[in-house]
């Protein structure tokens, strides 16, 4: 008995988040690893608290962390949320990414394009920082990527300028009227990688859409902090999330936009 066109994509979606599980859980060692200057590769997996070699049964992705109630089996310490919360969000993107693209080529360009984003928010939360190897190798792959059948190599390029160079031309105004740095260099090159998946239209409305969030988060931020216009806020998360709006929504945004 054979499964009908439901089954199959019910069986591919599953098949995707499971894979998204998986590789969420790498995105857990370069998020933890990469600011610090370690490698991602080795040594295997260990305890932040302890030290102790995680094994392989109590590495899977969500499950080990129910199983273990958020401890290590070792010392007992708690096992930060982030990381069964990582593994989910990433499995439930490529599922996400799977249904809205179908198989092809431009579904491996958006899980890659999803996969960069997901640990530069995280990172940039934590670190204030944007790992150049996230972003600039990032700019690389969506270059290279763009000259695959379904890309767009001249619209790649042309998202990548556009995006960094107005990035840049706002955070060097805003250092010239302010007399202090508003925007960080990680920014302009994660918006020039970004314009290298989405194209410079997508570009443009991550910086609408970006913009938007960015206000909101800062001003919570600012009401929270009690700071004023001198709280800092990384903006790396808030054009990660814009991206994929850009990304999925960005025809919409056009459209309203040429209406």
């Amino acid at each position: 008995m054979t499964a009908g066109p439901a089954g199959v994509v019910i069986l591919a979606v599953s098949a995707a988040f499971l894979v998204g599980a998986c590789i969420g859980s790498f995105l857990n060692v370069v998020i933890y690893r990469l600011p610090r200057g370690e490698s991602i590769v080795s040594p295997r997996s260990r305890c932040p608290g302890c030290g102790r070699a995680i094994p392989a049964w109590e590495n899977i992705p969500v499950v080990s962390y129910i199983l273990l109630r958020g401890k290590c089996a070792g010392c007992g310490g708690a096992i930060s949320w982030r990381y069964p919360a990582v593994e989910l969000l990433t499995a439930a993107g490529y599922g996400a990414i799977f249904l809205l693209d179908g198989p092809g080529i431009p579904l491996l360009r958006d899980l890659l394009f999803f996969s960069l984003l997901l640990p530069i928010a995280f990172i940039d939360i934590d670190h204030r920082i944007i790992p150049d190897e996230l972003s600039l190798g990032g700019l690389a792959a969506g270059l290279l990527l763009s000259f695959l059948p379904g890309g767009d190599w001249k619209g790649s390029f042309t998202g990548a300028l556009l995006g960094g160079g107005i990035l840049y031309a706002t955070a060097f105004l805003y250092e010239k009227v302010r007399g202090a740095e508003g925007m960080g260099g990680g920014d302009i090159k994660l918006l020039a990688m970004i314009g290298a998946f989405v194209g410079w239209r997508g570009a443009l409305a991550t910086i609408f859409f970006g913009a938007l969030l960015g206000a909101a988060g800062g001003m919570l931020a600012m009401r929270k902090g009690g700071e004023g216009l001198k709280t800092a806020i990384p903006f790396g998360p808030y054009l990660c999330v814009a991206a994929l709006g850009a990304r999925y929504l960005g025809g919409l945004f056009w459209g309203w936009i040429l209406i």
